[in-house]
């Protein structure tokens, strides 16, 4: 197949359904060959199959296209070595890591279990730590061997990471903790030929249905702005070696709309030269306050 990514080899991690289903039909149109990985778990991360990730697979393959089932657990050190080991046993290489895996389990913080913030933190955070450890340390070796690759991760963070949403603190800082690993990722691996970037897509998932099913309106006639196919472009350039120069970024997502996002700046400040009184802190706080850009509502305040 012939495209953006022809010749490539891409990593889905969280493939066999929604976004990330999406992102490895669109990679593999794209000419790129697909390590779809899935652990066929519910929407709460509960049991698991083998079923999602090789349906992708089969289809992949039944278009024309080239594709490898992983159904590992990537929130694993054992399971996200054997992710990168796959890719490179099947095709003998790899471009492109898309860290997509994720569940929910939401709950107002005051009814929020240990183990529910746990389990989500894990598929989350450390489920694109791991995978993009092990791949990074394979790009480093080849950078070191003299192959400096062209190589691209894409991390997937949310709108509640960025701007917060009620009843999902364990969803959210495990989002905002993405966009800290994907700015430190992007510095830190650019001297081995890696671009390190994230999305934060709002899109229909089988996850945000799952959670939000009464929010969820049918899509009207004509163009879809809630599929997650929509996502996948943006995805499938900065997975590509055209988005050479491009790392260290956050994009929204949503039907035909992308928006690079600014992140912290600093903003008013109140220098003193000398230690402050608390008197005197809080003054300067409320002094500054109006001069403060107001920061977008956390989703679900004030219902």
């Amino acid at each position: 197949m012939t495209g953006i990514c022809a010749g490539r080899v891409a990593v889905v991690t969280g493939a066999g359904r929604g976004l990330g289903r999406a992102h490895a039909f669109a990679l593999a149109a794209a000419g790129a060959q697909v390590v779809v990985n899935d652990l066929g778990v519910d929407p709460g991360g509960a049991g698991g199959s083998a079923s999602p990730a090789q349906q992708v697979t089969d289809e992949i393959t039944a278009r024309g296209g080239e594709a490898v089932a992983h159904t590992g657990d990537i929130a694993t050190s054992r399971g996200a070595a054997s992710l990168v080991a796959l890719a490179l046993d099947t095709y003998g290489r790899l471009d492109a890591l898309v860290n997509n895996a994720g569940f929910l389990r939401d709950r107002m913080l005051l009814n929020l279990d240990e183990d529910d913030w746990d389990a989500v933190v894990r598929v989350h955070l450390t489920g694109h730590f791991l995978p993009l450890k092990h791949a990074g340390a394979h790009w480093r070796a080849e950078a070191k061997a003299g192959r400096t690759p062209r190589a691209r991760i894409v991390n997937t963070t949310s709108g509640a990471g960025l701007h917060g949403s009620v009843g999902q603190g364990n969803y959210a800082a495990a989002k905002a903790g993405i966009l800290g690993l994907t700015l430190v990722a992007a510095a830190e691996l650019g001297r081995y030929g890696v671009q390190v970037n994230a999305v934060a897509p709002a899109a229909r998932t089988r996850m945000t249905e799952w959670t939000h099913r009464d929010a969820m309106a049918s899509p009207a006639a004509g163009f879809d702005a809630m599929a997650p196919d929509n996502v996948s472009p943006l995805v499938v350039w900065l997975a590509s070696a055209d988005s050479h120069g491009v790392s260290g970024h956050v994009f929204e997502a949503e039907g035909g709309r992308i928006t690079l996002m600014e992140g912290w700046h600093p903003g008013p400040t109140a220098d003193k030269g000398a230690r402050w009184t608390p008197a005197e802190a809080g003054t300067a706080v409320r002094n500054m306050l109006p001069d403060l850009r107001p920061p977008r509502p956390v989703y679900g305040a004030g219902r």
